[in-house]
Formats: C-alpha cells, structure tokens, sequence
C-alpha cells in the first residue's frame, strides 16, 4: 500500500480488491445487477472473499468505467468485448515492441563494439566468404597438414 498525503488513509494499489459492489456501482454509475451481469459475460473479473462477496479494485473501477463509455455511445456488449479484446492485443503489442526494441539497441551496442574490438585487432588472413549466387557453388579446400 501506499501512504497519503501527509500520512492520512493509505490509498489501495490499484490491483486490491476493496470495494464491495455497491461502492463500485455507486463510483462507476452502474447499478450493481448490470456489474454481475458484466461478470457473468466476463468482461469483468472481481476479486471474492472468504464467504463469495464480491471485492472490486481501482483497476476493476477503471475497465467499468470504460465499458460504461464504450455503451453509452450505443455500442453493444458484443462491440464492447471486440474493443476490450483488441485494446488487450494493442497493449500487448506494444509491449513487445518495447521489449524488441530493447534487445535491438542490445544488439546494436555489441555490434559497435564488436567492430571497435576489430579495428585494433591485426586484420585477419582468411578470405571474406559471401554467399554463393543461384547457380554457383563454394568449395573449400583444405591443405594436407603431411
């Protein structure tokens, strides 16, 4: 958790589950039946207690949020699910670009220095080897060590 201002009431992480339903439906507008039956078509997911009690987390107050936005503009359940679907690849998407991205300027940087390390190095006596063009062949020969 984390501390308020000046030391007041600590603020739930955003993934703690703490607000019953009524809270939810009262901070998202949405009246507690539409939230279950947000659950049941598993556009939602709340976190349960001991005793079954449904517990709702910011994050959980957000995606309502955004689901009630994405109706009141007259789309459909099933458009809202397509969107959340699409919103979910898009963030993982992105989240792979970064981590491409992250081992591309890994790779650039060995590279650099790998081609720093070579031009101190004494320049090798083996023959540059490109590949062949269609039609060709590459033989290699090997000299008797006798």
């Amino acid at each position: 958790m984390t501390t308020g201002l000046y030391g007041h009431t600590p603020e739930p992480e955003r993934d703690h589950a703490v607000y019953v339903i009524s809270v939810a439906a009262e901070l998202t507008g949405l009246h507690p039946q539409t939230l279950r039956t947000y659950e049941r078509l598993g556009l939602i997911t709340p976190g349960r207690t001991g005793g079954g009690g449904r517990r709702y987390s910011a994050h959980d107050i957000d995606v309502l949020r955004h689901i009630a936005a994405l109706t009141s503009t007259g789309i459909g359940i099933e458009g809202v699910r397509r969107i959340m679907d699409l919103e979910h690849q898009v963030d993982a998407l992105r989240t792979r670009v970064r981590e491409l991205a992250a081992e591309l300027e890994v790779t650039r940087q060995t590279v650099a220095l790998t081609r720093a390390s070579q031009t101190s190095a004494p320049a090798s006596r083996l023959p540059v080897l490109r590949a062949p063009e269609p039609g060709q062949s590459v033989v290699v020969w090997r000299r008797n060590p006798s």
